[in-house]
């Protein structure tokens, strides 16, 4: 165990065994619901490297362990070949350089499989709810209450919240334009709709 501990601390395993310690941290508060899996916006990065087949955190990792992996796996080869100090210094730079370089070909392969699970298609949008004729599905709408119905490109519906600035008359049924979205409030502005007076077609126009 001790030898185990030794090596992980060492270097160049020691860069790895850091880099893991944040994907595990990571990882877990995933699991208790504080974070989401997909919660950096890397993927378009990582597909210039080749590695857009999975989620920027899912590449990330996978290449991060198997880096943390094979460095550890070279640390203790040497270790058992008892290398000179010296020797075992320069083996460990080239293997700070080399290791990664690995990890990275063999995530490129290993994500390839992926692609057809995460398309590169954003996924829906509130902003994409903006210029939407809904229905409300509220008794009022005033400027602190009021929630409607609205429909999606793929033909699904979602009940969002909704605020006016006026006095207008917007009741249980009455249709109403999704002009504006608040990103502090998470809510849309609307304001009445008549089909007569504005041919124009709408998106998800019922």
């Amino acid at each position: 165990m001790s030898a185990f501990v030794e090596a992980s601390m060492g270097f160049p395993t020691a860069v790895f065994t850091a880099a893991l310690v944040v994907v595990v941290v990571f990882w877990l508060l995933v699991a208790a619901g504080v974070t989401e899996s997909d919660g950096f916006d890397a993927d378009t990065s990582l597909s210039a490297w080749g590695l857009g087949g999975a989620p920027a955190t899912v590449a990330v990792s996978f290449m991060t362990v198997l880096s943390w992996f094979l460095s550890l796996s070279a640390s203790v080869l040497s270790s058992a070949v008892a290398l000179s100090g010296t020797v075992r210094f320069v083996a460990g730079a080239v293997a700070l350089i080399a290791v990664p370089l690995l990890a990275w070909r063999v995530t490129r392969v290993a994500v390839r499989p992926f692609a057809r699970f995460f398309p590169d298609e954003p996924g829906p949008s509130r902003q994409d709810f903006i210029g939407s004729v809904c229905s409300i599905r509220t008794g009022r709408v005033d400027a602190d209450f009021g929630q409607a119905e609205v429909a999606a490109r793929d033909g699904s519906t979602a009940v969002v919240q909704v605020r006016q600035y006026g006095t207008d008359s917007l009741s249980r049924g009455s249709t109403g334009l999704l002009y504006a979205y608040d990103d502090t409030g998470e809510f849309f502005w609307v304001a009445p709709y008549d089909a007569a007076l504005d041919p124009q077609p709408h998106p998800h126009r019922d």
